[in-house]
This record gives structure tokens, sequence and C-alpha cells, in this order.
């Protein structure tokens, strides 16, 4: 298996960058048109695409993907597109390692059934401030092999847009997670980077970035 890293700088000035760039279900859709169209009806998983819009005053796309994206499938002046093979930095992510870590994430609580019957409540709910924080060290440290040494939160506009089969809107609260942590299960942390984690991975969420953390950075 090859893992690949794509960062694609879109240009502002051009009209198809910018609905994308305002729409999560239109980015995820131009993401997709990168990969070839027989992938079958759970194409985005059978891939492992997942990507995350990075600094909003100047956006680029990263993408990750179990497949090298087609560039000439961009549309001409869409932007730049540069792809790396990142398979190696899974097998530096050994037990021990101490790592920075970055992940905009769909944070949020899902009451039971019982629950929601008693008090109204909706299906899901979106947690911020220490709850949000909370969700994020559970899902590292009891799930994705991690041990969180620091944990920086920010709030997110949500990921927005229109489906096109049913015109159903989507809504998923996002939050930034970034710190440092140390490596404690390599094998569950591997697959979490390749699967994804939470919610909304279709639309910008999920996408767990990692680098290890040099001497100069403790």
């Amino acid at each position: 298996m090859t893992l690949w890293l794509t960062r694609i700088q879109p240009d502002l000035r051009h009209r198809d960058a910018r609905r994308d760039l305002a729409s999560a279900v239109g980015m995820h859709h131009r993401l997709m048109m990168l990969f070839p169209d027989d992938l079958g009806p759970t194409a985005r998983n059978s891939i492992g695409v997942l990507f995350r819009i990075e600094d909003a005053a100047n956006p680029h796309i990263l993408l990750q993907s179990r497949e090298r994206p087609d560039p000439a499938r961009l549309p001409a002046g869409y932007g730049t597109i540069v792809t790396k093979d990142i398979t190696a930095v899974l097998e530096l992510l050994t037990t021990g390692l101490a790592v920075r870590y970055r992940i905009d994430a769909n944070a949020v609580r899902k009451p039971g059934h019982t629950t929601r019957a008693a008090t109204g409540a909706k299906s899901v709910i979106p947690l911020a401030g220490a709850d949000a924080d909370e969700w994020w060290t559970r899902q590292a440290e009891e799930r994705s092999g991690l041990k969180l040494t620091s944990i920086h939160s920010t709030p997110l506009a949500a990921a927005r847009g229109e489906r096109r089969q049913d015109k159903h809107r989507i809504s998923h609260a996002r939050t930034r997670f970034e710190g440092t942590a140390v490596v404690a299960d390599h094998t569950a942390l591997r697959q979490r980077i390749l699967d994804g984690i939470g919610r909304g991975k279709s639309y910008g969420c999920g996408l767990l970035s990692l680098a290890p953390l040099t001497n100069s950075a403790r």
C-alpha cells in the first residue's frame, strides 16, 4: 500500500476554486474527481480520501489518499498541485516517538434513544471548549494510539454545503486540535491515520497530520 499526500494551492481568481472553497460538499466532489470514475459507491472510503483546508487567508488543500490523484483532472487554471509519497512516514511512527499533531475534527456527542426521548435532545450534539477537548482526548488515547502531552483547540466555521442528489444541506461543526503527543501504540495509530477520525470525513474532517517532535521544538 502506498499513501499519498497532495497539496493543492487554488487560484482564487478561478471561479470553480472559489465556489469549491465555499462548500464542503463541492470540495468533496472536486477532490473525488481526481480519481478514477469506477471505484463504486464507497469510493472515498475504498481509497482513503481525507482532506483539510489550511489557512483561511491564503487557503490550500491537503489531500491524503491511497491512490495517486491525477492532476490533469483539475480544471485548467484551477491552481497548482504537488503530490508526494508519504508511506515511509508511517514507518517512522514507532512507539515512544514524540510528535506534533493537527486535526480538524467533528467533535460531537450522540445521546441514546432514552435520553433523547426524555430530554428532547438532538441525535447529534456538537461539542465545544472543555467538552470538545475531552472528546479529542478519548479519541486520541483510547482509539488512536496516542498519549497527549498538550492540546490547543480552536473552533472553526462549520463545514457546510448542499448535496446535489437530494438538495439536503449538511453542516458539520469543526474544531482544530493541535499539540504534542507520544506514540503509545503505533499499530493503532497507523490505522487511524489511514481511516480518519470521527464524523464528516467527506467534508474536510478527520485527517490526522503528524510530524516528529524535534528536541528544539520541545
